[in-house]
């Protein structure tokens, strides 16, 4: 059975006046039904709580509620408070029309910092599936106001994605996908698709959406690296009538720029790896030996004999970085012991690793 992550962006579900458009949020539910329906499994990302709260309170007939006297984090918490409450009360009466039960999933970056709470996520969703149930998921932003937000929700997608071994992700946004050139110029053309190689530095523009977060450096550098994990990735313009369907009957014939995946991809505990360069606690210098081993094309685990200093007061089993002697990270792990530990057997031979190949993801 095939399992497709569908991030819906702030630009699709809502209107120019910053109001929720139920017409195409309407469309976007029969459009996951019919493919739910053929088989596919579901999970959806979506934004708008902000943007739907928002609109709630900017509402012609209640400028009295208007909030004032409201710093930026207090809005935010403030319109997703509110709003998310008539998101999730929109999917969930447009997908019981079609007697399809939907769940709420909220989360925090935080909750990806350990192995047991990405696998307490991963296992609730997993349960959801198996009983027929689309998680609908979307950051907590009542209380996500550190600097450990995500990016945007195609950072979420992105995580969940790799999380939940997925076929696909489809991000869908305000535009057909990747251009060679200013989207604006009638003779620029969406590039179909692109290998996980491919410099796109000349092409991307870090423009970000009117009611989102994020733009197209955060998505095609998030598309590359769910790629590279061995997960197809599509961006794609979530205004054009049926694009869902389109996307899933008939993608060779469906404009939109694809990031070709990976062959083979990575175990789960190296996805999850891979996804949590925001929690390290602590870096690991290594030596030239130690670097050319790492990188060589056998798996192996990184030995403390490889290491030259420690930086940071790291735990066992804290996620640490690996650099080499000048500074260049080149990977990240699970350290199997602690800084003061580690400390002590630098150089020393013939000692458990200090990151098992296993906990090692080359960056």
């Amino acid at each position: 059975m095939k399992r497709i992550v569908i991030k819906i962006g702030s630009n699709i579900l809502t209107r120019e006046d910053g109001n929720l458009d139920t017409t195409r949020i309407s469309s976007i539910v029969d459009q996951v039904v019919a493919i739910r329906n053929s088989g596919c499994q579901v999970l959806l990302v979506t934004s708008g709580a902000v943007a739907c709260g928002r609109g709630i309170f900017n509402d012609a007939g209640r400028h009295d509620n208007i909030p004032t006297r409201l710093d930026a984090v207090q809005q935010r918490q403030l319109y997703s408070a509110v709003g998310q409450v008539e998101l999730i009360g929109i999917y969930s009466r447009l997908f019981s029309s079609w007697n399809v039960r939907i769940g709420q999933v909220l989360t925090m970056k935080e909750n990806f910092s350990t192995r047991r709470e990405y696998l307490n996520q991963r296992s609730c969703m997993e349960t959801m599936l198996a009983n027929d149930v689309i998680p609908i998921i979307n950051e907590n932003d009542t209380i996500s106001v550190t600097e450990l937000m995500f990016t945007d929700n195609d950072e979420l997608s992105g995580l969940v994605a790799s999380m939940m071994d997925a076929d696909t992700l489809i991000i869908l946004s305000n535009v057909d996908g990747i251009y060679n050139g200013s989207p604006d110029d009638k003779d620029s053309q969406v590039i179909r698709k692109i290998r996980i190689e491919d410099d796109l530095s000349k092409y991307i523009f870090n423009v970000k959406s009117t009611f989102g977060r994020g733009g197209m450096l955060t998505k095609s550098s998030i598309a590359r690296k769910i790629a590279d994990e061995g997960i197809r990735v599509i961006i794609a313009n979530g205004i054009r009538p049926d694009i869902i369907k389109d996307l899933y009957y008939n993608p060779d014939n469906t404009l939109c720029t694809e990031f070709i995946p990976k062959e083979g991809g990575y175990s789960s505990i190296k996805k999850w790896i891979a996804h949590s360069k925001d929690f390290t606690k602590g870096a690991v210098y290594i030596d030239d030996n130690a670097r050319k081993i790492l990188l060589g094309d056998k798996a192996v685990s990184l030995l403390p004999v490889g290491v030259l200093r420690i930086e940071g007061d790291f735990e066992e089993g804290d996620i640490i970085n690996i650099l080499d002697a000048n500074g260049e990270k080149i990977a990240i792990g699970k350290s199997s012991y602690s800084a003061k530990e580690t400390q002590l057997l630098l150089g020393k031979h013939d000692c458990r690793p200090l990151v098992s190949y296993d906990y090692l993801f080359l960056v």
